[in-house]
């Protein structure tokens, strides 16, 4: 957030901001060096598009393998996505499950109108046409045409989940693009957001002077940067 120093004032300007300058890896590189080595969710998770990039605060969503039909479908999905807010991420966790077809088009339409920026789902999801029409930002493992009801249901949402692999709790920050998706703590989003940004202003500098000549051990000696 904001501390008076910062090149944002609220969190759509910081989310527009990240959108245009940074990228994953450099996200990636910054939280290395804060220490938070193990940000990545595994290699799985991907984009619907490769050109599809998402940024926003996490609304963890848990959401678990069923058995049965219930009398009342839906209630505890419906709940977690009517509760989103303007620049969230909806982020999911199926426990990586093949049975459990969790999010659609529909889903994406309700959390487009809430102001969420997008959804993160380590499971499969469906409708892949609709939502690419849409442009709304989705991340996944896979495709199926089943739905939820008597596979899958949400257990719990603005809470604590492991999403893969990473921790993710309500608030931080989500990161997407085509090389994955990175998680930043709340606790270090100032210092690793800065670390990213002067850091791509490095890597720019380094290709300039790449394509200028310079040969890759100059640059590097020069600004520690490969």
């Amino acid at each position: 957030m904001s501390n008076g120093q910062n090149q944002w004032n609220d969190d759509t300007e910081l989310f527009d901001l990240m959108e245009k300058q940074l990228y994953a890896a450099v996200i990636s590189d910054a939280l290395d060096a804060t220490g938070y080595r193990e940000q990545a969710l595994q290699h799985t998770i991907r984009p619907l598009h490769p050109q599809t990039l998402v940024v926003g605060r996490a609304m963890p969503v848990l959401c678990v393998e069923v058995y049965e039909i219930p009398d009342e479908p839906y209630q505890q999905e419906i709940a977690a996505v009517d509760s989103l807010k303007q620049n969230d991420v909806l982020i999911c966790s199926t426990n990586q499950s093949t049975r459990i077809c969790f999010w659609g088009e529909l889903l994406s339409t309700a959390a487009r109108a809430r102001g969420a920026r997008g959804a993160v789902i380590d499971g499969f999801i469906r409708d892949a046409k609709q939502i690419l029409a849409m442009g709304f930002p989705v991340f996944t493992t896979g495709l199926s045409p089943v739905d939820s009801n008597g596979r899958g249901d949400v257990v719990a949402y603005n809470v604590p989940i492991e999403c893969g692999g990473v921790t993710v709790n309500p608030g931080d920050i989500v990161f997407g693009d085509a090389d994955g998706v990175v998680i930043i703590p709340q606790a270090v989003e100032t210092a690793v957001i800065e670390a990213a940004l002067e850091k791509v202003n490095g890597e720019n500098r380094t290709r300039d002077e790449l394509l200028a000549g310079a040969t890759l051990r100059e640059v590097y000696d020069k600004y520690g940067i490969l």
